[in-house]
Formats: structure tokens, sequence, C-alpha cells
């Protein structure tokens, strides 16, 4: 199929489609995040640079990210579950070795991808959760600590006041003031409800590739749910004789999906990274039928994105709305570029 059918096919009636310019060969080595991290692809590229592999570059870009305590979707300082207690997800994949690990509803630990890497390394296994991942880290020498900042914690706390007008929570601006305005109430609603991860893909001068993907998943979730994060095909795939691709916004659309499998699939069979991310947003649209996950115009109500890398370091960040942004170092410069979308955004969802 070439552009101009697959442009015809696959994106035709479907409001706006991204910029789908043409794929360009580019130099190795380059590293592709989400915007979130644009220490990330630099510390990655510095590592990768110096002749070390990419997993381990990769991971010690995304450190960065899950011990930043000002950064409220990932590691320390990531948003609680609606307990008001901190769980992590993770993944990594090797394409060398053709190697995966994860945990999910990690407890304690501030950097899950290191952990599910370990998981990767010294065990047969590829996904441990909940206590037993916990114990896994401790018994590899992660200590427990607290990963509630106190920031989180006043946001956790906000969000608790507002969940039902009968109970007994109240915020302490209400005993002064009195009710919140229904504008202010939905500004916070708007701020409280937050998805995010960090997502990092790399392929090396060699071609050789590896992927990563670490969240605090969806805000306020009901303790034990699981995103895509750390499900292999789900938030993150790597095939080293093909490419990479991570995801980031609501777990449960690429989940049903297999939808970053699919990208690298799409790949594999010629299409470009950009073309194939748009493919794989498409259907994930097409098969969006729960009346409360659409709009009036009955697209996605929620946003998806794609971080996207093939062998040749050719790469693209795929949104499902405009006004997106990733981040990416293609050896030369390091810096946020605009995402491809197959949708306008409308405001609700800017």
């Amino acid at each position: 199929m070439n552009r101009r059918e697959f442009v015809k096919t696959s994106v035709t009636g479907l409001s706006a489609v991204g910029s789908l310019k043409a794929a360009e060969s580019r130099a190795l080595p380059v590293v592709i995040s989400s915007a979130n991290g644009l220490k990330a692809t630099q510390k990655a590229m510095e590592i990768i640079r110096r002749g070390e592999d990419t997993l381990d570059a990769v991971v010690a870009g995304v450190n960065l990210v899950e011990e930043d305590p000002n950064d409220r979707s990932v590691g320390y300082g990531g948003l609680p579950n609606e307990l008001g207690v901190v769980q992590l997800d993770a993944s990594v994949m090797h394409g060398p070795t053709r190697g995966a690990g994860s945990v999910a509803a990690l407890e304690g630990i501030k950097t899950p991808s290191r952990v599910a890497k370990l998981v990767m390394e010294r065990t047969d296994h590829v996904l441990l959760v909940g206590e037993g991942a916990q114990k896994f880290a401790l018994a590899m020498g992660f200590r427990n600590e607290d990963l509630l900042t106190d920031e989180a914690r006043e946001i956790w706390l906000k969000w608790k006041s507002q969940l039902n007008p009968d109970d007994d929570w109240i915020n302490p601006e209400d005993r002064v003031s009195g009710s919140l305005a229904d504008e202010g109430r939905v500004n916070l609603k708007k701020v409280l409800k937050y998805h995010g991860t960090i997502n990092c893909n790399a392929v090396n001068e060699k071609g050789d590739i590896s992927g990563v993907t670490t969240t605090s998943g969806l805000s306020f979730k009901i303790p034990g749910r699981v995103g895509d994060s750390p499900i292999i095909g789900a938030g993150l795939y790597v095939d080293d004789d093909v490419g990479a691709c991570g995801s980031t916004g609501r777990g449960e659309a690429h989940l049903k999906a297999c939808a970053s499998f699919m990208v690298v699939e799409f790949m594999r069979q010629g299409l470009s990274p950009e073309e194939a991310g748009l493919r794989v947003l498409k259907r994930i649209s097409e098969n969006t039928v729960e009346p409360y996950l659409k709009d009036e115009a009955g697209r996605p109500n929620f946003h998806l994105l794609f971080y996207v890398i093939n062998k040749k370091g050719e790469f693209a960040g795929v949104s499902m709305y405009s006004g997106r942004q990733y981040a990416v170092h293609d050896g030369k410069v390091n810096r946020l570029c605009d995402a491809a979308y197959l949708y306008e955004a409308k405001d609700a969802l800017e």
C-alpha cells in the first residue's frame, strides 16, 4: 500500500490526520520519549554515545523522572490511588536478547523500571505484582520508602473532599468562605484526574533497540488497578528486527488493542512509524463504543499517544488529538516536537 492509498483508506473522514510527512532516513543513534522525558533523552543519548547498552541508557534516563518529586505521573511524587497509596507500574524490553520484565502495583520503591529490569535479568518470569514485586525488590537491595510527597498528599486530600457533597470531608477554604464556586470545582477536577507516564525508546548505531515505560498510573485509581504500562505489547513493545513503540494516555484503551505490539507489527509490514501509529489510533477510535467514552461527534473523549522508532532511526510521536508533543534526541539536537495526530482537539481535551 502506497502513501496515497494509506491516507485515503485509513484516515479519510476522520476530521484531521496530522502531518504524515515522508519518512526520512536518519543517522543513528536516536532516543525518543514522552514530553516529560527531555532530560531522559539527553541522559540516554550520553550513555549510548559511551558505547553502553541501550536498555541501561533508557532506564537511566527515566530514573531521572521516577526520582523527581515534581512529576505527578511517575515514581516518587506520583499521585496515589483512592486510598492515598502510591502504586507503580513499569516494563522494559531489550531487543538484542529478546528479554522482557515488568512489575505492577509496586509500593515503596522509587524506581520500578530498575526492578523490572532485574525481573528480566534475574528470573524466569516476566511480570511480578504487588507484595511479591516488593519483596523481590527488597531482596535485590532496594529500600522501602514513602513515595507520597506532601504536595501529592494535599492533592489527594482535595480530591477526597469533593467526592461526595454529603460526606464529612471538607476543604479548609470552605469552612471560612463557604462552598467553592462551581467554576473552581470544575477547574480543580480537571487538574486532579490525571493521566501520565513516561516511555523512552532508543536505537544505537548498531541498530540495537530497547524500551522502557514507567508510571504511577491513573490518579486516585481503585487499589490494584493496573494499566497498560507494565503489560508487554500494550504499554511497550520492542522487536529488534523492526522497532519499538511505547504509549501514554488511557491505559485501558491500549490494553484492549494490544496497541504497542500492533504499531510494531504495522511497521513490520512496511509502514513508517507515523503511519503505523495513526493506523492503530484509527482502529482504537473505531472500536470505542462505550457512550461515556465518546464525545458529541462520536470520537474518543480521551488522549492516547505513541512514541515510535524503527531500526533505521526513523521516529514519530503520534497522538489521538492535536496539541501534544514528544521528546527526541536525534544524535544532534535534543528537543520537543509536535506529535502527528488523528483529530483536531476540542477545548475539553486541550
